[in-house]
Parts: C-alpha cells; sequence; structure tokens
C-alpha cells in the first residue's frame, strides 16, 4: 500500500487501483461468552475500524436490523453477529469516547444499530465527512481506500443476505476487509494531520 495520498482521484482512477482485501486475524462473535472475550480483547484500543452490515431489502416497506457489527483492531477483526449475541455490552463500548470507532456513513450505522437498544454513542468518526471537510474528492470507503492507501476494496457481496445461519467466507473476508480499511483510512488521516 501506498504512503502519500492523491485527494483528487477520479472513478475512472479508483477502479484501477489493484484490488486488496484483510488477510489478518479473523475472530467471529456468536456466543455471549465469545463476545465477553472480545470486548477484553478490545479493552484497551484507542483506535477502531467500525463497519456494520445488514440484509437488504428489495421491496417497499421492508427493513430488517442490523446482523452484524465489525470492529476491527491492529491485532484482529471481530464480527459481532447481532442475532446470536446480546449486544447491550457491545453498545458500551460503542459509547466509550476514548476509543475511536471509524467508518464511512456511521451516523446510517448507529441510527440502524439504536433499533436493538438505546445507547449514547461517543467516539464515532465519519471518514467520508472527514474527507469533505478537507475538500477530497472521494467520500466513500472505496474512494479513500484508493485515495489514501492506493488500493480498492471489493464490494461485491454488500447486497448479500447478512442475517443468514452461517456466514460465508466470502462474506467474512468481505465484511473483515470494510472494518480494516476504516482503521487503515483513520490512521493515515492521522498520519497526514487531518483528523
Amino acid at each position: 500500500m501506498q504512503a502519500d495520498f492523491n485527494p483528487a482521484l477520479t472513478k475512472e482512477e479508483v477502479l484501477r487501483c489493484p484490488l486488496c482485501r484483510y488477510d489478518g486475524k479473523t475472530v467471529l462473535v456468536q456466543t455471549d461468552e465469545e463476545l465477553e472475550s472480545a470486548l477484553e480483547e478490545l479493552s484497551g484500543e484507542s483506535f477502531l475500524g467500525f463497519d456494520t452490515e445488514t440484509r437488504p431489502t428489495f421491496k417497499k416497506g421492508e427493513a430488517y436490523p442490523p446482523s452484524l457489527v465489525q470492529l476491527a483492531s491492529e491485532e484482529a477483526v471481530y464480527l459481532f453477529r447481532l442475532q446470536k449475541i446480546s449486544p447491550d455490552k457491545l453498545f458500551v463500548l460503542l459509547a466509550r469516547e476514548d476509543v475511536l470507532k471509524a467508518g464511512v456513513a456511521v451516523d446510517n450505522d448507529i441510527r440502524a444499530l439504536r433499533c436493538l437498544g438505546d445507547f449514547q454513542p461517543a467516539g464515532m468518526v465519519d471518514l467520508g465527512k472527514l474527507a469533505a471537510r478537507h475538500n477530497i474528492a472521494q467520500h466513500s470507503l472505496r474512494g479513500l481506500a484508493a485515495c489514501f492507501l492506493g488500493v480498492r476494496i471489493s464490494k461485491s457481496m454488500r447486497c448479500s443476505n447478512w442475517s443468514q445461519a452461517r456466514l460465508t467466507s466470502k462474506q467474512i473476508s468481505y465484511a473483515a476487509t470494510d472494518a480494516w480499511i476504516g482503521l487503515r483510512i483513520y490512521l493515515q488521516f492521522r498520519k497526514f494531520g487531518l483528523t
């Protein structure tokens, strides 16, 4: 991945960037015991990549709650299956002001999560809004990955069924990559003094 960034990349230039995916440690959190362990491992982090996934809707008036919360640290990416755990303890982490959670369209993710439990989010950083504030042409996760890291991430699994009983290896890779790349982009914003 490159060290410099290009704040004026076009969509065509983004599509020419090499494809990149996360291939590090991924932890699938599907029980309350696994939740406790994951939160313990994340307890000392200062910065996390953040994203959610929701089963897509194809009919007017249809809506589903979020199925997955992804949090990426420097060491691993944690995928929290919301239908299989009690999310209240996860929401405590999302409400911690001392842990910055970076992603794109964070307001939409939080609004959807608050349908599952009442919590006051804190420490959330929207990379798209941060990019707009600094006149960076791209505001999407894919566009910012290209601008800051010189890579392209796949969005092919976005419309898959995130609430199915078992996630596929492609879904797991996709979800982990989105949170991991959010953390990498945020660290680049910091490196270039743009936070």
